[in-house]
């Protein structure tokens, strides 16, 4: 029988390779990826790692143990301090400074990513909670293996690459698979839904960070201006 996670996978499978084999990810594999492009998505990270760091934080708060507690306080951690240094490496390669960052808003995506993690974590019990949380983690790692493995040794994204396929971020995973397949076994079949709904949801909204990120999307995409 298959477990709740794998049940989550088969379900979304079509979603996933839809990301793997998008522009931005396919561009990235082959080291053609516009510069501008990965310059906006590093961005963008940066802002949507605050936002999912909150989120682990709410969830963590929320844990049905202590185990739980210890396992979302320290991704948190991680997201700030391992993951945002990643990121400071490329903005010193970018030319970007923190006053530039800190004038760069959210996309109208990484806002919506954002706002639906945070809301979902702060509203939704632990499970479902963590259920949100797992694409970010699982995609992540999938991506970044595939690319891993098909990627050259003196590619320009080399450190992105590196940090997703890493042993360390691996484990990481494995350990959030395992939560929720563990709190997904003890809730009711009403939280086993909710737990459904909110991966596939943050499973599209991956793809639309990407996207977004490759097409250098901003506010003023998605607004009408009004006409003189």
């Amino acid at each position: 029988m298959a477990s709740f996670t794998q049940e989550l996978w088969a379900r979304n499978l079509a979603l996933f390779e839809a990301t793997r084999s998008m522009p931005f990810n396919t561009e990235l594999l082959d080291g053609s990826l516009n510069a501008q492009a990965f310059s906006h998505y590093i961005l963008q990270d940066a802002h949507y790692l605050e936002g999912f760091a909150r989120a682990l934080a709410l969830a963590s708060a929320k844990g049905l143990s202590a185990d739980h507690v210890v396992q979302f306080a320290g991704a948190a951690e991680e997201a700030i301090v391992v993951e945002r240094s990643l990121h400071t490496d490329y903005f010193k390669t970018f030319g970007i400074g923190n006053d530039a960052f800190s004038r760069t808003e959210r996309t109208p995506v990484c806002d919506h990513y954002v706002s639906f993690l945070v809301a979902t974590a702060a509203l939704q019990p632990f499970e479902v909670a963590v259920a949100a949380l797992l694409p970010c983690f699982w995609i992540y790692r999938e991506v970044g293996n595939h690319i891993h493995a098909h990627a050259a040794r003196d590619h320009p994204y080399r450190a992105w690459i590196d940090t997703y396929a890493g042993d360390d971020f691996s484990q990481a995973v494995d350990r959030v698979i395992a939560t929720v397949d563990g709190v997904a076994a003890d809730t009711s079949e009403r939280n086993r839904q909710k737990m459904h709904r909110v991966y596939k949801r943050s499973a599209q909204l991956e793809w639309m960070f990407w996207d977004s990120a490759y097409r250098q999307a901003d506010w003023a995409d998605a607004i009408v201006q009004p006409s003189a």
